[in-house]
């Protein structure tokens, strides 16, 4: 038994700052991908993923008692599916602000549902923020606090535009440019990040009155403002607000960038070859680059592993 593939995600602006009402533009990445299956000879990563599916089950079972009105699941099948060994196989690297759960969420959704809202029919408003919500329920049980938006993003594998809490919509961004110098790309920090321990952080940073202050006056004005230009194709422009988030994040969000990439970061704001920024909520896993000539991003990177997500 094999299930439908379901992919990974890049959430382009937006971390953080979707926490507290910023605009987010979400895109597919179709480089990481899992499925539901079943195997004769399972292996240890296997095993471990059918204990944790185990646990989410129940997790599941608990959340439709005790929100009938948001969602109910063929249990029965689920527990028994499990039984017979069933795991999630993915590529998705975990920890990696690439949206391994979201991938996994997706998937369970889409096979046990009762009555779900599928991609074929006209999709509102009304039935998106009603997928998000089902989504960040089901999000929670893996970090504690979710917004449901990385699992939307990979049942629908469609880019998608966060307005606002209660405004979402699906986003037509512009084409890839195949020969074209300037590309948004990942950089593999080599250091697993984990979720909610960053979550704390910035939690606990928002009590303080200057950090309210900084991440509505310069973080979520400089997100929005990428979202807006990137949108619009105006590489110019993007490139000017994605420097300013940059050096933004570099002073405020230091616990959430990896040590041994502060200099790197700096780096880049001085030469103007590449800016970097958070993918996801940081802590290790994938940074996120944007550079107006790739080539040049790659010399200055030297002995780092860059992957393209697009091309300008």
């Amino acid at each position: 038994m094999k299930g439908p593939l379901f992919y990974s995600k890049i959430l382009l602006f937006g971390e953080y700052g979707i926490i507290k009402d910023s605009k987010g533009l979400s895109i597919p990445y179709n480089f990481y991908k899992g499925a539901l299956k079943v195997d004769e000879n399972p292996d240890e990563i296997a095993v471990k993923s059918n204990e944790s599916l185990g646990r989410f089950a129940e997790y599941l079972q608990q959340l439709q008692e005790n929100q009938p009105e948001l969602v109910q699941f063929d249990i029965e099948a689920l527990k028994a599916d499990i039984t017979e060994g069933m795991y999630f196989d993915s590529t998705i690297p975990q920890g990696y602000g690439v949206g391994s759960s979201g991938a996994l969420v997706a998937s369970i959704y889409d096979k046990y549902a009762s009555d779900k809202i599928t991609i074929l029919e006209n999709l509102t408003r009304e039935k998106l923020l009603t997928l998000k919500q089902i989504f960040a329920q089901m999000e929670s049980f893996f970090h504690g606090k979710s917004s449901g938006l990385d699992p939307l993003n990979s049942y629908l594998s469609l880019p998608i535009l966060i307005n606002s809490k209660d405004d979402i919509e699906p986003a037509g961004i512009p084409s890839q440019t195949v020969d074209g110098k300037g590309a948004v790309f990942l950089l593999d920090s080599g250091i697993v990040g984990e979720t909610a321990p960053m979550i704390n952080i910035f939690m606990e940073s928002m009590k303080q009155e200057g950090f309210r202050k900084m991440l509505k006056n310069q973080f979520v004005k400089h997100t929005d403002a990428c979202i807006d230009d990137f949108l619009k194709g105006d590489v110019k422009s993007l490139f000017g607000n994605v420097k300013q988030l940059s050096k933004t994040v570099l002073r405020n969000f230091k616990p959430m960038i990896p040590a041994s990439f502060h200099d790197l970061w700096k780096q880049g704001l001085d030469s103007n070859d590449y800016y970097l920024k958070l993918c996801g909520s940081g802590g290790g896993g994938y940074i996120l680059g944007f550079t107006e000539d790739i080539d040049k991003a790659r010399r200055s990177l030297d002995g780092h592993k860059l992957e393209v997500v697009y091309n300008f």
